[in-house]
């Protein structure tokens, strides 16, 4: 009996066990269910239409559910049917038993639906942005989706879950951008949405290994990180240039090459207010090819810039809304496709307000007028950059430059528009094949001073005559005290002992008093005096040496030797000058020999290029109107050859001079026929031969062409000039 006992129950607990497998895995079909649970659905969505064919149930062991599943029902959605392949229904074990059944959970996995599909489906749903974006931003792709809906005690959804994929979507950004081949995949609930594996394509940018996540709770925290390999050239930049139009230096030539990580948190609070985001991207640029549209000028460079490359740079940014704002690059970069340097890049910023570090080699010609400092292509400096920039207002709180033995050290120079406000201090020792050049400091404190052993003064003239919009002091007004020990001069002429003592304002010399030593009882003595009640200045220059004085004028090449006084009249932008040089030589001047040759005066022209032309005396009157430089009058006389001219020069460089040369022998000629000094009266006989030549000269500067028609008499003018200067001779 026993034995029969346990068979038996041997027997029925196989044929439970088979029952629970069977009922567990392959099911049982039947049709009892079905209007129940189309009809509970309808109950809670009237748009929405269920049609079950043969359902088949399984018992969930785990969660003690029987759940019902069905493939390719019919599912319409306000009159649109949805394609779902399969449907699964949960229902509470216990609440059918008695007999009072309960959906726990329904679980819905779609066919593969196109975005035509999607479209129709998504345009009867809310919200109405949703709507939009897919409708007018989406194009192209598939997508196969898992929806479970959780419900309670009422049937109402208490939750869901919803997972999927989305294969080759395409998306519009704009008319000319796009995201192509789009391929992710996605897990969503009530509170959470992640979107992983991301995979995209822009024209020029390939997106991948992106995973967004968005976390809802009291705030919305969203999450994004994704990869991207760059490669914009001239064909694709066109597209990005409408977001780039802010920075200036961007435009269709660019080039990039780049591998870069991007991460992206943001939180939002529930009206969508952004309250905290940080951006952060790391990688590097493989190339980076800026082409400006209009070449970046700059003096002390010979060449003018027309692009920037970097390569095989590392870079990161961080942007967040912490204020701790950065960008940082390091690796090497060529100007114009040149030289390769090193350079080390490092913002800190916050809106408008900037803190650079800037750590580079450079290899370009440098050339500084105001110290004579040229450096050579084949030379590398390293320059240090600290700088502070606010709007229109750049701190440069020091600035380094080192090359060989050289070296200059500017701190603290506050520059508005290209006008310097303040500064603190440069310090320059500069050396010429090892020859000491320059070794002077300037110190801005309640009064400018330069001090030091020695200053390369050579191209000082150069730089004092720039145009005044370019006068970089004109914000500067200061008492001034100059002490140098030596100074350069052009032509390799030396002051020693210079001392200066004057006031400045608005970057202008008001009052100079100085001295300085050409050795030999050779003196320079300038002086200014400002005389404010007339609103007019009033300089004079004494040199026992003119020609470092008159380096930079072509108009007096040649000239040496001699005792130079000059007096000038300011008055605002306008001026009087009177200029007088006397005993001094012209010895191979290329203007003076020419003119000569023209006047078939060959030998003064071979005299000029030889031992030169001796003048008793040279004297110039001319004014200045705003940068109209007229020649009122230039008379010189000499035992050779004497002179009488006058023209102008405009702000464009035009020149145009008119004048008289006669040589010496003819003019004594003249001179001796005449009875009277005093109201001279010509008499026509005097007119006998070829006196000398009138003759113009016009033109842009190197293009002057001269002019030369023989004279038989000459202008009363002249004679009167002549009979000035011999009876002041005697």
């Amino acid at each position: 009996m026993k034995k029969v006992f346990f068979t038996t129950n041997i027997i029925l607990f196989f044929l439970l066990a088979s029952f629970m497998v069977v009922f567990s895995t392959i099911g049982f079909e039947t049709d009892r269910f079905n209007k129940f649970i189309s009809d509970k659905i309808i109950e809670k969505n009237k748009h929405i239409f269920l049609k079950l064919e043969k359902i088949k149930f399984k018992f969930d062991f785990k969660n003690f559910d029987l759940f019902l599943e069905t493939k390719n029902p019919e599912l319409i959605y306000k009159n649109l049917e949805i394609p779902v392949k399969n449907v699964k229904a949960y229902l509470d074990f216990i609440s059918l038993i008695k007999s009072k059944p309960k959906i726990d959970k329904i679980n819905i996995s779609s066919k593969e639906i196109n975005i035509d599909q999607l479209k129709k489906i998504i345009i009867k749903t809310k919200p109405s942005s949703l709507n939009s974006l897919i409708n007018n931003k989406v194009e192209n792709g598939k997508l196969v989706i898992d929806l479970e809906l959780y419900f309670n005690d009422n049937l109402n959804v208490s939750n869901f879950i919803a997972k999927g994929e989305v294969k080759n979507m395409d998306g519009v950004i704009n008319d000319d951008l796009s995201l192509q081949d789009t391929n992710f995949n996605f897990f969503a609930d009530s509170s959470d949405i992640l979107i992983k594996n991301v995979e995209s394509k822009m024209k020029g940018i390939l997106i991948k290994d992106g995973n967004l996540q968005i976390q809802r709770n009291e705030d919305i925290n969203l999450k994004f990180d994704f990869a991207t390999e760059i490669k914009i050239n001239k064909k694709n930049i066109i597209n990005y240039l409408p977001f780039l139009k802010n920075i200036k230096f961007i435009n269709k030539e660019t080039d990039f090459n780049a591998n870069l990580d991007n991460f992206l948190n943001i939180t939002f609070d529930k009206t969508f207010k952004v309250t905290n985001y940080v951006y952060t991207n790391k990688g590097r640029i493989n190339e980076l090819l800026f082409k400006f549209d209009k070449p970046i000028q700059n003096s002390f460079i010979e060449k003018d810039i027309n692009n920037l490359y970097f390569k095989d740079s590392d870079f990161s940014v961080r942007h967040s809304s912490d204020r701790k704002n950065n960008i940082n690059a390091v690796g090497i970069y060529s100007i114009d496709n040149q030289n390769y340097q090193k350079y080390d890049f490092k913002n800190n910023f916050l809106r408008n307000d900037s803190n650079i570090n800037l750590d580079f080699e450079f290899a370009q010609k440098l050339n500084i007028d105001f110290i004579n400092y040229k450096k050579d292509h084949n030379k590398t400096a390293k320059i240090f950059l600290s700088i502070n920039a606010k709007k229109d207002l750049i701190n440069v709180k020091e600035l380094q430059y080192k090359e060989n033995k050289n070296s200059i050290l500017i701190e603290k120079l506050k520059i508005n528009k290209k006008d310097i406000i303040s500064l603190k201090k440069i310090k320059v020792k500069t050396f010429d094949n090892n020859v000491l050049k320059n070794d002077f400091d300037l110190d801005f404190g309640k009064k400018i001073r330069v001090f030091g052993k020695k200053y390369d003064a050579k191209n000082l003239n150069k730089f004092l005559n720039q145009k005044s919009k370019n006068n970089i002091l004109k914000k500067i007004s200061k008492d001034i005290d100059i002490d140098l020990k030596n100074i350069e001069t052009p032509l390799s002429k030396k002051i020693k002992n210079f001392k200066l003592i004057g006031i400045i304002e608005k970057g202008k010399f008001v009052k100079i008093s100085s001295k300085g030593d050409f050795g030999d009882n050779r003196f320079l003595d300038i002086s200014m005096k400002n005389d404010k009640k007339n609103n007019k200045q009033y300089l004079e220059v004494y040199s026992d040496l003119p020609q470092p004085l008159l380096s930079e004028y072509s108009f007096f090449k040649g000239l040496s030797e001699g005792i130079l006084t000059f007096s000038s009249t300011i008055e605002g932008s306008t001026s009087s000058s009177k200029l007088i040089i006397e005993d001094f030589k012209v010895v191979n001047a290329p203007g003076v020999v020419k003119l000569l040759s023209l006047a078939d005066f060959g030998g003064l022209a071979d005299l000029a290029e030889g031992e030169g032309l001796s003048f008793e005396k040279l004297e110039i009157k001319m004014s200045n109107n705003k940068g109209f430089l007229k020649l009122e009058e230039l008379f010189a006389i000499g035992p050779s050859i004497s002179v009488l001219m006058e023209g102008y020069k405009d702000s464009s460089g035009l020149t145009s001079l008119r004048g008289t040369l006669v040589p010496a022998k003819n003019l004594n000629r003249i001179l001796s026929k005449i009875p009277v000094i005093g109201d001279i009266i010509i008499p026509k006989e005097i007119g006998e031969g070829l006196f000398g030549v009138s003759f113009k000269m016009k033109g842009m500067p190197g293009k002057i062409k001269t002019t030369i028609n023989p004279i038989k008499t000459l202008t009363p003018r002249f004679i009167t000039k002549a009979l000035e200067k011999s009876k002041k001779s005697k």
